[in-house]
């Protein structure tokens, strides 16, 4: 991670882009938060930095983290975006880890599809994917066995949702507490870095510190 350039030292900078993104606080609480500590920075500073650094800390968490089961609970949720609603994609596993997820525009065939190609470039094809009975997302995992001559079993069971559906409510819960997104880019970087938090938090890094901030500083150096 390069700070070259900014006036501030690394590791405060690491500190307020992960207070950003585990606590769900609005950047103004952020700078509050490191004003009682005696340092004094500008909101909209801290929101430059979460807006730079995140894909970093995402890219990081992706190349460090754990092999996911091969049966997956697929799933959208919404996230309203400068006043629209926003379609969330994410998949977990068995265990409840993390698969992948992707934050889209529209909720459509084509979104579902792309959902499921990222999933699968980074962690393999699944044997099994439980999802509701979303025509989308049924469409696009028939596509991509076609095309890709595999036989990811579709499986639409109910209950079996309840895992990624639990999930949903750790990240809306922190993205809730803010004061909502105006960008759809920031929206996308921000709950990038929720996510690969919860990552950490699950566990799902390899060679995890003390704590949950000692792992985040490592990996991203």
């Amino acid at each position: 991670m390069n700070t070259s350039g900014h006036r501030f030292p690394k590791a405060i900078i690491l500190f307020a882009v992960y207070s950003k993104l585990k606590f769900g606080l609005s950047y103004r609480e952020v700078e509050e938060l490191l004003q009682m500590r005696g340092v004094s920075i500008d909101h909209s500073t801290i929101q430059r930095w979460v807006f730079k650094f995140t894909p970093y800390f995402i890219q990081r968490v992706r190349n460090n983290k754990h092999q996911v089961g091969k049966r997956w609970r697929m799933d959208e949720t919404y996230i309203k975006v400068k006043g629209q609603w926003r379609y969330l994609y994410r998949a977990v596993d068995k265990q409840g880890n993390t698969v992948d997820f992707l934050l889209t525009k529209r909720r459509q065939r084509m979104s579902a599809q792309s959902f499921l190609i990222k999933a699968i470039q980074g962690n393999g094809v699944p044997e099994i994917i439980n999802i509701d009975k979303s025509g989308s997302n049924t469409h696009a995992i028939r596509v991509y066995n076609k095309r890709c001559y595999t036989s990811i079993e579709i499986r639409q069971c109910k209950y079996l949702n309840n895992i990624v559906e639990q999930d949903h409510r750790h990240v809306k819960w922190r993205l809730q507490r803010g004061l909502g997104f105006k960008e759809f880019e920031s929206a996308k970087r921000t709950i990038g870095g929720v996510e690969v938090i919860q990552m950490i938090k699950k566990n799902q890094v390899k060679n995890p510190m003390s704590t949950n901030y000692r792992t985040f500083c490592s990996l991203v150096g």
